[in-house]
């Protein structure tokens, strides 16, 4: 048997953050992971939607180049290689993963572990091989998997989920999209920039944990680029249709339909996933909402700790989860860090991108909290404008009492990374008078956010209110 001063159970942004912050500490570090280093996001999640929306991105800016007096003839696509390049930058960057932990010193071991206790454990490994360890301390970060629901037709042919749709080398010609959340609004705009005819199918709300507001202004933009929107609409059954392709009957304020599509994907969410680990044997507190964890990421056993998405409240954010991996191993290398989880940004890959952190209007309201609202349109914005990304706004929500920046919200060009201003006003309880005086460069999209926190005293600078 081994011995290890750590050991990382799963090797995603949180767990391999987790591992490569150990060995930095000293600490002599085991990652397990049993598919591949880079978890979810790396491999079927975060990086190949951006590469396949970046491409998407491009499609589009060439079809729009006649605007700017850019002839570029005939524009076409070849998405066979879109999609190579996407598993091209995929491999890319887990094999640099995987250098940077054996450079970093961590040891990697790829099979389906199995703890004995918080101190022992053993990973079984390829070709019925099993590897035995001991650890001082431990932390689990399995991470989540996908909500499957209960309707009858979901395991049927043709009915996709995140990590199959973006395995497809060819496009079908029309998708149904089941779920209004972060995953099917980003495949939703991946599908359509390439011509495929989308349907949203959503029970309830789009994105139910952003601002209203700024759902309402994204929607119309969705919609713009063909993509049609069913909310309030629930799935009943999925059917194969004699003719090929899929039959979805539906349920909403018009009573049953039928739609029919090529393909289905199912986006509806994600759940812890504990990695076959028996927790309640071990005595670590949970539920089907994941592992409980204090401040420090330390779970109810001693030198146990989990982080990321199998943690209660899940966040489901890689840099949520990378954050909590490094105070986790901190911890265990006999540091105090805290995970706040106070100023997260969230961001939304649509066209255009939504962004946001802190509090929205309604988590304002229902705290009892008295608000001031601060606008700017990006239509207003110099920069915007030349550049033909005139969509979208930033919202400011400040506490009308003493003035601090309780929210940002962004829809618009860039929004992922002006996110971070907000991030930091609202991580540093910023006032809004503060960014007001702050000197934003011109002619930048950055104005816009100055903008906004001027628009909060009622006086933006290039916008008659």
């Amino acid at each position: 048997m081994e011995q290890f001063q750590l050991t990382v159970i799963g090797g995603g942004p949180g767990g391999y953050s987790a591992a490569l912050r150990g060995a930095a500490l000293g600490l002599k570090t085991l990652l397990v992971e049993r598919e591949n280093l880079g978890g979810t996001c790396l491999n079927h999640g975060c990086i190949p939607t951006k590469s396949l929306l970046h491409s998407a991105s491009l499609y589009r800016k060439f079809r729009e180049a006649s605007i700017f007096g850019i002839s570029a003839g005939e524009i076409s696509f070849d998405y066979g290689k879109i999609h190579q390049r996407k598993c091209a930058v995929v491999g890319n960057l887990a094999e640099g993963l995987e250098r940077l932990l054996k450079s970093s010193g961590v040891t990697v071991w790829r099979g389906q572990a199995e703890l004995l206790s918080a101190k022992r454990g053993r990973v079984h490994l390829p070709g019925a091989e099993q590897g035995n360890f001991g650890t001082e301390k431990l932390i689990i970060a399995t991470g989540s998997s996908e909500v499957v629901p209960s309707v009858p037709g979901v395991n049927l042919p043709g009915v996709l989920y995140s990590r199959e749709a973006l395995a497809l080398s060819e496009l079908p010609a029309s998708i149904a999209v089941i779920g209004g959340g972060v995953i099917a609004l980003e495949m939703a705009s991946i599908f359509a920039s390439f011509g495929v005819s989308v349907t949203i199918v959503q029970r309830s709300i789009l994105l139910r944990r952003e601002d209203r507001e700024m759902v309402r202004r994204l929607t119309p933009y969705l919609r713009r680029q063909g993509i049609k929107i069913m909310t309030g609409t629930a799935l009943r059954e999925i059917s194969a249709c004699r003719e090929g392709g899929l039959a979805l009957t539906v349920a909403g304020a018009r009573g049953e339909e039928r739609l029919v599509a090529e393909k289905v994907l199912v986006a509806v969410g994600r759940r812890p996933a504990f990695g076959g680990l028996d927790l309640a044997a071990m005595g670590i507190n949970h539920s089907e909402r994941g592992i409980e964890t204090d401040a420090q990421m330390a779970t109810s056993v001693a030198g146990v700790y989990a982080v990321g998405d199998v943690t209660s409240p899940g966040y489901f954010l890689a840099h949520t989860a990378m954050h909590q991996g490094i105070a986790a191993a901190e911890n265990s290398a006999g540091g105090s860090v805290s995970f706040s989880g106070r100023a997260i940004p969230g961001c939304i890959f649509t066209s255009p991108e939504l962004a946001r952190v802190g509090l929205t209007e309604e988590e304002a309201t229902e705290r009892g909290i008295a608000v001031k609202v601060g606008k700017f349109p990006f239509g207003a914005n110099g920069k915007a404008f030349l550049q033909g990304e005139g969509d979208g706004v930033v919202k400011i929500i400040a506490d009308s009492e003493n003035g601090t920046v309780l929210g940002m919200h962004i829809l618009g060009p860039h929004a992922s990374a002006l996110i971070q201003e907000g991030t930091l006003a609202v991580a540093s309880k910023t006032k809004v008078s503060d960014l007001v005086g702050l000197i934003h460069p011109h002619p930048t999209l950055s104005e816009t956010i100055w903008e906004a926190s001027l628009a909060v005293f009622g006086m933006p600078l290039h916008l008659q209110l």
